[in-house]
């Protein structure tokens, strides 16, 4: 029997491909509010020994965790076989260290949530710069899709001469393989950060690639500052306009407009938005089988 595919409040057309791909049913929910803001939820498709998947986008998490663990549930007294989970971002993993007394390494709580309410998980690059891996929070078996070969073909077929910029050393693993990839150099910048929107780049030597377009590269996009930050640095050395790809795109306050105005932007699907252009579907639904089939 084929696979169910739910959508919880995530993007519609990646839903579409994410069907295809999967060759799945589209499972049916009935969902909606009482009027104390409680959640209604009910399963109309028949799940009864099926492998059931979620599709639910975890960005900006809060308000729909709640309805995921609810429909979780649900399916498994329901006598779903599987319940697993694709959520192209996974939330609260740039929350991975204690800086301060009492604050909540949010992370692991999160992990600990999702690894009891589904079955397995699939995502996209998720945000391991102090985690080796997700089985170092996570209990459940998970499946990264990494998106560098899919930067890296998008970055062949569409700019000439690129020179790849990490925009700190944290990048610097992550930018070379899109680099040898891509078959393009690339530089890593030193980077200090003194606040959110506090930011102080320093630029390599660049006259050696003064012809060649630059093209910055990190796994999140979020207040953009790194990226104005060195794009004024490039624009000073005389070189060509940027183009800044990220696997996720945030965009915070006004962070989107600001870096268009100076470069060009691209993300992946993973967040809808205008920006997106790099495919993702069919890695995920490939590592989602490898799951199912498991």
């Amino acid at each position: 029997m084929k696979t169910i595919l739910i959508n919880l409040e995530s993007n519609l057309q990646l839903e579409t491909q994410l069907l295809n791909e999967l060759n799945a049913q589209k499972g049916e929910i009935e969902l909606r509010r009482f009027p104390d803001d409680e959640s209604y939820l009910r399963v109309l498709s028949d799940c009864k020994d099926r492998n059931v998947v979620i599709f639910c986008n975890l960005y900006q998490p809060d308000n729909k965790i709640l309805r995921l663990v609810l429909l979780s549930d649900t399916l498994r007294q329901m006598g779903a076989a599987k319940v697993g989970l694709i959520t192209p971002y996974l939330a609260y993993m740039r929350q991975d260290k204690q800086f301060h007394a009492g604050e909540c390494v949010s992370s692991r709580p999160f992990a600990r949530l999702l690894s009891d309410t589904v079955d397995f998980l699939v995502t996209v690059d998720p945000h391991l710069h102090r985690y080796d891996s997700l089985d170092e929070i996570y209990t459940i078996p998970s499946r990264v899709v990494h998106a560098a070969p899919l930067i890296a073909d998008w970055i062949k077929q569409n700019i000439q001469k690129p020179l790849l910029i990490g925009p700190d050393s944290e990048s610097e693993q992550w930018v070379s393989s899109v680099a040898k990839l891509a078959d393009a150099p690339f530089q890593v910048l030193n980077k200090i950060r003194r606040g959110d929107y506090d930011v102080e780049v320093t630029l390599p030597e660049v006259e050696r690639w003064r012809q060649h377009t630059p093209v910055l590269v990190d796994d999140i996009i979020s207040s953009g500052r790194t990226m104005l930050e060195t794009i004024t640095h490039l624009q000073n050395a005389g070189m060509p306009r940027a183009t800044c790809i990220a696997v996720h795109g945030i965009f915070a306050a006004d962070a989107y407009p600001q870096l268009q105005a100076v470069s060009d932007v691209i993300t992946s699907r993973c967040i809808p938005h205008p920006s997106s252009q790099i495919e993702i579907a069919p890695a995920i639904a490939a590592a989602t089988r490898e799951l199912l089939e498991g």
